[in-house]
């Protein structure tokens, strides 16, 4: 959790390639890009099978959750993935978003409490500050 461009994705990623070099199985996937997988999957009955290729992974990483407000079918699809992690698979979640804002993605507050809950059962929250690497690197800034 943390501001824009200071480095949950950089660290969710080299998390991630870490956990490949020691043979585990990860996936990675921008957030509104699985939710937007997910819904297709379903539209072309082709959920159960989708759900199985990410019930295989010992790493699920979210990456940019929140950016992008879920419809409701999004937000039940994300929730059923959430849920299937639960204590089977560890999960790897970016956001810039609290805890109290994310009731503005899901737009359900009892779906919203039911993922927090999961989640936040067995996680370790890494709280990222600073000013963004992107901008204080920006070749704006050498001038």
């Amino acid at each position: 959790y943390g501001p824009v461009g200071t480095g949950k994705s950089h660290m969710a990623t080299a998390i991630g390639v870490a956990a490949c070099s020691r043979g585990k199985r990860v996936k990675f996937f921008r957030t509104a890009a699985l939710v937007n997988q997910l819904s297709e999957a379903k539209a072309k009955g082709d959920l159960k099978r989708f759900m199985r290729q990410i019930e295989k992974v010992d790493l699920l990483i979210c990456d940019e959750w929140g950016y992008v407000p879920f419809e409701k079918e999004g937000a039940q699809l994300l929730f059923q993935v959430i849920s299937e992690c639960y204590e089977k698979r560890s999960i790897i979640i970016t956001t810039n978003l609290e805890f109290s804002k994310w009731n503005g993605i899901f737009y359900d507050e009892k779906l919203t409490s039911a993922i927090i809950d999961r989640l936040v059962h067995h996680s370790h929250l890494l709280v990222f500050s600073g000013p963004s690497y992107r901008l204080t690197h920006s070749t704006m800034n050498t001038q």
